[in-house]
């Protein structure tokens, strides 16, 4: 039995080690308890360049949100972008990557790619979904504006080096795995020791030369015990057995080492709980250096980015407002030179004749304004290579019928410009597209289709030129929206009454005006351009065809003995039905304007 003195010695130590266990568990929480962010910095020494990328896989590398911290001298900016948005804008471009974080969290990691020394600047590009512009210092917190991966663009100008003084702010893992288990240990370390005070052993006071009331000496004992446990007929050992020792290692003898077995316990105890105690400086120091969390690759980027629409909503009807305000400019002047920084191509064309025809001919009907406001819908291509193209149909003032407007982006450092608008005929159903993104078409790609992109307009053009086309019930129209029936009565009459001359007409398509999107069903929707050439010869020597006021204009006079010509510009678009449907294709939207007249 444990002596009286050993007992209290024993408990008084695992009341001591289990208060030291508990306070070390308190202490995790409390004084050790780790930081709740960690703050990296840019190196001071790196290389100068214009630009500056911070990797998309820092903003998600410990969880939680991260701020940035950007220092500069004079004015610069920080765009958010998809990272091969913000890759192809930087382009060859020498910049710096901010790639990641050092092991102790204190640095940021930087990469510097050599390149040209400067660039456009990037403020204003239709890539970036937000920036934010600062003067000296920027504060700035890096959150998502959708899903999927975004990068940041740091940037002066183009010309100056971007800042350099960049320090981030990550949420850091405050966990305390130990903290817990270590209180709970303690708390029964001090309990057990308490056990040992109060409760006393079974058995009595020993005697003082190691026997009992009886006056059994701890030795008569062993012996005796010894002896009942032997079995019958075992033969006794000679010699007397060492006090001390075992007599016999047979199971159910008893072993005189189990006076020695409770200190024993508590011995192994107090070194269980010293090497926890001792642990936990260095548990609740790992805790505070989180584990890095694993890259995403670039192939997961790739397909990512592959699936997300080109622009989001907020950017689109960002786009859409300054080509309405840059049109509305245009028009209020009939100045050409203030539509080019938004409007291109066709409707750049057509409106510069246009303003060209009204400076002289008051009557002459203006081109359907262009409105950001009533936005109907959207289609938006996920294809990420250039040119993308994007369509919107919208419905403002001065728009008696829903206009679909055909925005193109030629290469990365070039913003979205109109390049077509087509009113929807009246009475027609705009075909359903997904407004997260759908797929666009080669012009000549008929995979899933009655006929391709191309095939369509090919049809068109001949189904307006020839009364008895082959495509005249291959493509139709509604009751209410009579284009190609109102052209061909058009030719006809003009052919019919023009008695002193000889008239053709002709419909063909321009190849690179072509732009698909898949629809909903499986089909696709085709805008594109027909160049409607009106050629016009006198019947007799002497003979003299006129023209009307407004192809005067172009043309430079009324009339000619010579011959002349018109040319219109038609910006259709045509639903495709999908493979197997036994449905014709259908006008969707059509419109002409006149882009030059000359005599020959």
């Amino acid at each position: 039995m444990i002596g009286i003195p050993l007992r209290f010695k024993t408990a008084v130590a695992l009341v001591l080690l289990g208060l030291l266990t508990l306070l070390a568990g308190v202490g995790q929480k409390t004084i050790w308890a780790p930081a709740e962010t960690v703050t990296a910095t840019a190196p001071a020494d790196g290389t100068a360049a214009p630009l500056t990328v911070i990797d998309q896989k820092l903003r998600t590398l410990h969880g939680g949100t991260v701020k940035i911290n950007v220092k500069g001298e004079g004015s610069f900016m920080l765009a958010a972008g998809r990272p091969d948005d913000v890759d192809a804008w930087v382009g060859k471009t020498a910049h710096n990557t901010v790639t990641g974080v050092s092991e102790d969290n204190k640095a940021l990691q930087l990469n510097h790619t050599d390149g040209e020394a400067a660039a456009p600047s990037p403020a204003g590009s239709d890539l970036w979904v937000t920036t934010e512009n600062a003067s000296g210092e920027l504060n700035y917190t890096w959150s998502a504006p959708a899903d999927g991966e975004w990068s940041l663009l740091l940037a002066s100008d183009g010309t100056k080096p971007a800042p350099s003084s960049i320090s981030m702010t990550f949420p850091n893992d405050t966990s305390t795995p130990w903290a817990v288990p270590l209180m709970v240990l303690g708390g029964l370390l001090m309990l057990a020791g308490l056990a040992l005070l109060v409760f006393k052993p079974k058995g009595g006071k020993p005697a003082g030369d190691g026997g009992d009331e009886t006056g059994e000496s701890m030795k008569d004992k062993l012996v005796r015990r010894a002896r009942a446990a032997r079995p019958a007929g075992k033969p006794v050992p000679a010699g007397p057995a060492p006090v001390g020792k075992p007599v016999d290692k047979q199971p159910g003898t008893a072993n005189s080492n189990a006076a020695f077995a409770p200190r024993r316990a508590g011995v192994a105890m107090v070194a269980l709980a010293a090497t926890i105690v001792a642990g936990t400086g260095v548990a609740a120091q790992a805790t505070t250096t989180p584990a890095p969390s694993p890259s995403t690759s670039e192939t997961a980027a790739a397909d990512t980015a592959a699936d997300s629409p080109v622009l989001l909503d907020a950017q689109f009807r960002r786009i859409l407002e300054q080509v309405s305000s840059t049109v509305d400019a245009g028009d209020a002047a009939k100045d050409a030179a203030k539509l080019k920084s938004r409007v291109d191509r066709t409707e750049l064309e057509v409106r510069t004749q246009n303003y060209k025809i009204r400076s002289q001919v008051g009557a002459y009907e203006a081109r359907m304004p262009v409105r950001a406001t009533k936005l109907l819908t959207t289609v938006v291509t996920s294809k990420r290579a250039w040119p993308r193209s994007v369509l919107a149909v919208t419905q403002g003032e001065g728009n008696v019928v829903p206009q679909l407007l055909t925005l193109v982006q030629k290469s990365p450092r070039e913003n979205y410009k109109l390049v077509e608008t087509t009113p929807l005929q009246p009475g027609t159903t705009f075909p359903a597209i997904g407004r997260t993104g759908t797929e666009t078409l080669a012009a000549d790609d008929k995979s899933g289709l009655l006929y391709s992109g191309a095939e369509a307009l090919a049809g068109l053009g001949d189904r307006l030129t020839k009364s008895d086309s082959t495509f005249k019930d291959k493509l139709v129209e509604g009751q209410s929206s009579p284009y190609i029936a109102d052209t061909l009565a058009y030719q006809a009459d003009v052919a019919k009454t023009g008695v002193n001359g000889n008239f053709s007409f002709t419909h063909k398509v321009v190849p690179e005006e072509t732009v698909v999107f898949r629809t909903a069903d499986g089909g696709a929707l085709v805008l594109g351009r027909l160049n409607f050439a009106f050629d016009g010869t006198p019947k007799a020597e002497g003979d003299k065809l006129a023209i009307g006021d407004d192809a005067a204009v172009l043309a430079g006079g009324k009339e000619t003995s010579s011959g002349m010509v018109l040319n219109f510009a038609e910006s259709m678009a045509v639903y495709i039905p999908p493979t197997g449907s036994k449905d014709p294709m259908k006008l969707v939207a059509a419109t002409r304007g006149l882009v030059g007249a000359s005599f020959k």
